[in-house]
C-alpha cells in the first residue's frame, strides 16, 4: 500500500525542523522521517551559545534550539514525525521508500524537501585506523549525547568552528588537549572559540597536519610536521605528541545520496563543501517539486539551515496553493535573512559557490544538460 501525504520532509535536523514548521503554518499536512531515535540533528549535542540575530536563536545553546524546534513540530496539528525512519530513495513515479522500524513503506508526497544535512570527511595518514581516530562529530555525540568521556588527552586535526567548539568542550569534560593543528595558514573558525583555547592554554599551530599515527593495537601517539606554502611537509620539522585519540575535525561534505539518486542536476562546487544539487531561488532541485535545504545544498551553520528549512518550506507549502502570497513574501522574507547572514566575511565563500550554482541553473534553464 502507497500512502499519500502532501509534503515529505527528509531528515529532522534544523533545516528539516523548520521546513517542516514552516509549512504546516501555512495549512500544508507534513510528514516528517527522522532516521535518529529523537529530532534535532547535530543540535542535540551542541552544547555551545549561538551567535547570529534573536531570529537564528543567537545566545541560546544548540541542545536548546534544538528541543525548541522540536517541540514546535511535535505538537504542530499539522505536522507527522516518524524517528528511527530512514528515507532509502526517491523514485521515477514520485514514490518514496521508508525503513520505519523494520518495516518497508511506500509513500508518495506531493512535494518531497530533502534536508539529510551532512557527513564527517576522513584524513588519509598511516595508521588512521587505529582504535581512537574519531570523527569530531563523533567524539561530540559520546560526551553531550551520551555522557562518556571519550579520552585522557586528545590531538586535535583542524581549527575550524567544529575543531575549536570540540576542543573546549573536551576540556570542560576533564579531557586534556595536546594541541590543535590547523593544515592551512590561518585558523579556519571564530577568533572568539580560538581565544578561549589559548587562554586555557591549548596551543594552536597553523601550516601543520598529521604525518603519522602509530601505536600497538590502539593508538598511542601521532607524528606531526609543518607545511611549506605548497602544503608539502617540511623535513625536520616532525614532533612527537603522545595521545590516546586522535580527533578530525576536517571539514563536512553534504549527504546528497537521495539527490543523486532521484536524478537532480548536481554539480561539484568546492566552496559549497562538495556535490551538491543545483537549486533555483525556492530551493527547488531541477527535479520539480523536489526541494533541498540545509548542509545537503552547501556547508554553513545551523543558522543558515534554520533559514533554508523555512524558505523551502513556504516555497513548497505556496506551491501547492497553500496561502500563496502570504507564502510568497514569507519566503522572500527568509531569502533576505538569508542574505544578510552571508553578507560578511565568513559568507564571501558561500557566496561564490552560490554565484556558480545560479551560472549552472541559468545553462539549465537555457537548455544546458545536467552536470
Amino acid at each position: 500500500m502507497i500512502r499519500e501525504v502532501e509534503i515529505l520532509v527528509a531528515g529532522g535536523g534544523p533545516a528539516g525542523l523548520c521546513a517542516a514548521a514552516a509549512a504546516a503554518s501555512l495549512g500544508a499536512k507534513v510528514l516528517l522521517c527522522e532516521r535518529s531515535d529523537v529530532p534535532g540533528g547535530q543540535l542535540v549535542k551542541q552544547t555551545h551559545k549561538f551567535f547570529g540575530s534573536e531570529k537564528q536563536y543567537a545566545g541560546d545553546r544548540g541542545i536548546h534550539i534544538g528541543r525548541t524546534l522540536a517541540d514546535a513540530a511535535v505538537n504542530h496539528p499539522n505536522i507527522e514525525i516518524l524517528t528511527d525512519a530512514a528515507v532509502l530513495g526517491i523514485y521515477e513515479d514520485g514514490v518514496v521508500t521508508v525503513l520505519y522500524k523494520n518495516q518497508h513503506l511506500k509513500i508518495r508526497p506531493k512535494r518531497t524537501i530533502v534536508a539529510t544535512g551532512a557527513a564527517e570527511k576522513f584524513l588519509a595518514f598511516p595508521n588512521n585506523d587505529l582504535p581512537g581516530i574519531y570523527g569530531a562529530g563523533a567524539v561530540q555525540t559520546l560526551m553531550n549525547v551520551h555522557g562518556v568521556k571519550p579520552a585522557e588527552r586528545v590531538l586535535m586535526v583542524g581549527a575550524g568552528n567544529i575543531g575549536l567548539i570540540v576542543s573546549y568542550q573536551l576540556l570542560q569534560a576533564g579531557v586534556e588537549v595536546a594541541g590543535v593543528i590547523e593544515a592551512a595558514p590561518r585558523i579556519g573558525g571564530y577568533l572568539v572559540h580560538a581565544s578561549k583555547l589559548r587562554r586555557a592554554g591549548v596551543p594552536i599551530r597553523t601550516g601543520y597536519t598529521i604525518k603519522e599515527a602509530y601505536g600497538n593495537g590502539k593508538l598511542e601517539g601521532a607524528v606531526i610536521c609543518r607545511l611549506d606554502e605548497n602544503w608539502k611537509p617540511v623535513p625536520g620539522t616532525e614532533e612527537d605528541i603522545r595521545c590516546d585519540t586522535i580527533c578530525l575535525a576536517v571539514g563536512l561534505t553534504p549527504l546528497a545520496e537521495l539527490c543523486w539518486q532521484a536524478g537532480c542536476q548536481m554539480a561539484f562546487i568546492r566552496e559549497l563543501s562538495g556535490h551538491v544539487p543545483v537549486v533555483d531561488g525556492n530551493l527547488e532541485t531541477s527535479i520539480p517539486g523536489l526541494y533541498a535545504a540545509g548542509d545537503i545544498s552547501g556547508i554553513e551553520e545551523a543558522s543558515a539551515a534554520m533559514v533554508e528549512g523555512r524558505l523551502a518550506g513556504y516555497a513548497a507549502a505556496g506551491s501547492l496553493g497553500y496561502e500563496p502570497q502570504k507564502a510568497g513574501e514569507l519566503r522572500q522574507g527568509a531569502a533576505e535573512e538569508l542574505a544578510e547572514l552571508r553578507s560578511g566575511p565568513a559568507g564571501a565563500r558561500i557566496m561564490a559557490g552560490l554565484e556558480k550554482a545560479a551560472a549552472l541553473l541559468a545553462a539549465r534553464k537555457g537548455g544546458a544538460g545536467p552536470c
